[in-house]
């Protein structure tokens, strides 16, 4: 077997697994990223530490991808079938830029992202131009041609926890991080503070440009992208903040994420109030 029929390989072979309680995710494996299925709106896919997991709302989470770590997970804006990730083989080592066009159950490399084989903690794709991808591993890595080739083109703001690219325009980036949230208006060469003190634990840019920051201590925030007026939307977090969130896209109020304990938990009325998903 060639060396490239051996990666296809161990990238097409999915797992056996009965359906799981979305509960028991958190005490199995850890969450690294969170989005509305964009085939079916009704289901989430959850990528974690172990695979790749779509749950519905009879609380079951069902494997539909290989055991291996899904880091900077993320979906096409504009594609239902195209999913992008990076992450770790369950043999160790780093997968790359990895992308799948048949809803996750098989995955290829697409690209070893710059100057060697990367795990893109924080992946961004821009809703403005899907083809321009972002990624921070040893610096903030860009590609133009949507994934095949990628340069480093700065530093992302130090102790950065998240990326979100602008639906608006494919140069404007944003980045939670330990000191709070931070824009580039020039694909992430220079950065100025947003949101400026204690840490955003997330951010969120939807398709119809509304931005999303979870602050510390503060509480889920919404603005407009392109103003700075933000809107507390409710602290009523179960114990502490979220790491992770995603929005319906035919229903701004319905918000789903993943909390610091790995718990799934949904609002409809955007963010004031949150229950357990699947509960």
């Amino acid at each position: 077997m060639t060396a490239i029929a051996a990666v296809i390989a161990i990238f097409s072979v999915v797992a056996t697994a009965s359906a799981m309680p979305i509960a028991e995710l958190a005490q199995q494996t850890h969450i690294h990223g969170l989005a509305v299925d964009p085939a079916d709106s009704d289901r989430l896919l959850i990528a974690t530490h172990h695979g790749l997991y779509r749950a519905g709302p009879d609380g079951d989470a069902q494997l539909i991808s290989p055991q291996q770590d899904f880091m900077g997970f993320t979906v096409h804006p504009d594609d239902p079938d195209t999913l992008y990730a990076s992450g770790h083989p369950m043999g160790g080592g780093n997968l790359g830029f990895i992308v799948s066009t048949d809803r996750g159950a098989t995955w290829t490399r697409l690209s070893p992202g710059a100057e060697g084989t990367v795990d893109f903690h924080q992946l961004a794709v821009s809703a403005a131009d899907p083809k321009t991808i972002y990624g921070h591993h040893g610096g903030l890595q860009v590609s133009r041609d949507g994934g095949k080739t990628w340069a480093i083109v700065g530093s992302a703001p130090e102790k950065l926890i998240d990326l979100a690219a602008s639906a608006k325009s494919a140069e404007v980036l944003y980045a939670a991080t330990e000191a709070g949230l931070f824009i580039s208006a020039d694909a992430g060469r220079t950065w100025e503070p947003l949101l400026d003190g204690p840490p955003v634990t997330l951010v969120e840019v939807t398709a119809h440009g509304d931005l999303y920051a979870f602050v510390y201590g503060q509480g889920l925030m919404k603005a407009r992208e392109g103003t700075s007026n933000f809107v507390l939307l409710g602290y009523d977090v179960p114990d502490g903040f979220l790491l992770h969130l995603a929005v319906h896209p035919a229903d701004s109020k319905r918000l789903f994420a993943a909390d610091r304990h790995g718990r799934v938990v949904t609002s409809a009325d955007e963010g004031r109030n949150w229950t357990l998903f699947g509960s």
